[in-house]
């Protein structure tokens, strides 16, 4: 289930006064994705914007997801919330519309101790039956995960795998040691260091910028399972080209007009407090598309 490229594809909004969601360009997004070989579909992460959705928008839009998908890959959703019970009962709407595993970042905001985040993640693996995987993102939540945690949370029955978004190279490091001697997995999250992680064991890339130049990270991901180290070398710094441009806006607002500009799918802007981008910035876009023969 954790392997090759997953796509944590934005959330479509149209531009409408309450900013609704979008499901025909989510639909177009999803079909273009898998079409192009990503192995996942993830949504409701931190380029989903899953901080300013609120619960029922949540339901329905994962509803809508995974019959759009339709079984043609997994669809990961994510479901971390601030408080335990919240995320228990957003979990286990998701299991029962037929998510395949759940995401769960660490609660934001607080300052939890580890025995505090022992505690919050064990509560929700026994509340579903599917696989959970841990979500590390401390430059966004302030709540980094100890490897000594993590270690602890791996002997949990569905607790499968973590995801770090961390760019630590130390932490990746630790956190697949710990893949190598349990059952459970690594999954990178920094799309900059995917080579790295692979050369350590990881086996999935949950890649942001993988909704717009899709073909340069599978073909990564090809090339790095294939051995071809040249060719991944080149494909890993292309990436750069397009991670230079996301710096224009505030998260996901340059990912999101990028994926319009690229003619992918018209998934709107991002939610209000975050604006839309210049003409300028439009056009420092459309010159990074060209670098991937995307204009």
């Amino acid at each position: 289930m954790f392997e090759g490229i997953i796509t944590p594809i934005v959330t479509p909004f149209n531009r409408d006064e309450n900013e609704t969601i979008n499901y025909e360009a989510t639909e177009k997004l999803v079909n273009h994705l898998i079409e192009h070989g990503v192995k996942g579909i993830f949504i409701l992460g931190s380029n989903g914007e899953f901080h300013v959705i609120d619960e029922d928008e949540k339901v329905e839009f994962a509803k809508k997801v995974i019959e759009i998908v339709n079984k043609r890959v997994p669809v990961f959703v994510g479901t971390g919330c601030c408080s335990t019970r919240e995320t228990i009962r957003l979990s286990k709407k998701m299991e029962e519309l037929g998510a395949d595993a759940l995401s769960v970042i660490t609660p934001y905001f607080l300052k939890p101790t580890d025995e505090n985040l022992y505690a919050h993640y064990k509560a929700i693996a026994q509340s579903v039956h599917i696989p959970i995987i841990l979500y590390n993102i401390p430059k966004a939540t302030g709540c980094p995960l100890d490897p000594k945690l993590v270690d602890r949370l791996a002997d949990i029955e569905n607790i499968k795998a973590i995801k770090d978004s961390s760019g630590e190279l130390e932490r990746i490091q630790a956190y697949a040691d710990i893949a190598k001697r349990k059952d459970f997995e690594l999954l990178i999250g920094s799309d900059s260091k995917i080579s790295y992680a692979y050369g350590l064991g990881a086996t999935a890339a949950v890649a942001g910028t993988s909704n717009v130049i899709v073909d340069t990270l599978v073909g990564l991901d090809r090339a790095l399972r294939a051995g071809e180290s040249e060719k991944a070398s080149q494909l890993q710094k292309d990436i750069d080209v397009l991670r230079g441009v996301l710096k224009l806006g505030t998260v996901p607002s340059a990912m999101k007009r990028s994926v319009e500009l690229a003619g992918i799918a018209e998934v709107g802007p991002a939610r209000m407090p975050v604006q839309e981008l210049s003409e300028e910035d439009d056009q420092k876009i459309i010159e990074m598309l060209k670098y991937y023969g995307l204009r």
